[in-house]
């Protein structure tokens, strides 16, 4: 964790979670029929819905799209949710010109390569402790809890930890 990381994400009025590796442990199970399947973590949906009960709006930026992150969503009351996003950066320079936020107000978490010009970009960036070591570098947080195993409730609390 850098110095600054409990005054930025104090800023944080928004905050993204990339899918694969932060809600999901990164895996990809098939069924016989060869639909691919994700599993969630329960703590990260209560931690979204304490976001949202106290007023940082939660969404979803990921670089696959899948039915069932949109069910998910929906189940958690996202409503912003950027799939098959390719330059997730570029991505969210033009959702904020719709929104009256600022990039120092915008919060990532995410655990790869792809992630990383996200968190050059905004204001707080939070990573995983199985994301590659560069990625992890980049980050302002790392979560105790690896990718789909509670990493993105970590996030949810240290954000809330850093208003009080």
């Amino acid at each position: 964790m850098t110095p600054c990381a409990r005054d930025r994400a104090a800023q944080v009025a928004f905050m993204f979670f990339d899918v694969d590796g932060v809600l999901t442990d990164g895996g990809l199970y098939y069924d016989a029929q060869g639909e691919s399947l994700k599993r969630f973590c329960v703590l990260d949906g209560q931690g979204f819905k304490s976001l949202q009960a106290s007023g940082i709006g939660v969404g979803i930026l990921s670089g696959r799209s899948h039915p069932s992150v949109t069910r998910r969503a929906e189940e958690l009351g996202v409503q912003t949710v950027f799939l098959g996003v390719e330059d997730k950066r570029r991505c969210l320079e033009g959702w904020i010109v719709q929104t009256s936020l600022s990039p120092q107000q915008i919060g990532h978490m995410g655990d790869d390569l792809a992630d990383t010009p996200v968190f050059a970009w905004a204001g707080f960036a939070a990573s995983v402790p199985n994301a590659p070591e560069s990625v992890q570098a980049a980050a302002h947080w790392v979560s105790q809890r690896p990718g789909g195993a509670g990493a993105a409730r970590d996030a949810c609390d240290f954000l809330l930890s850093a208003r009080t």
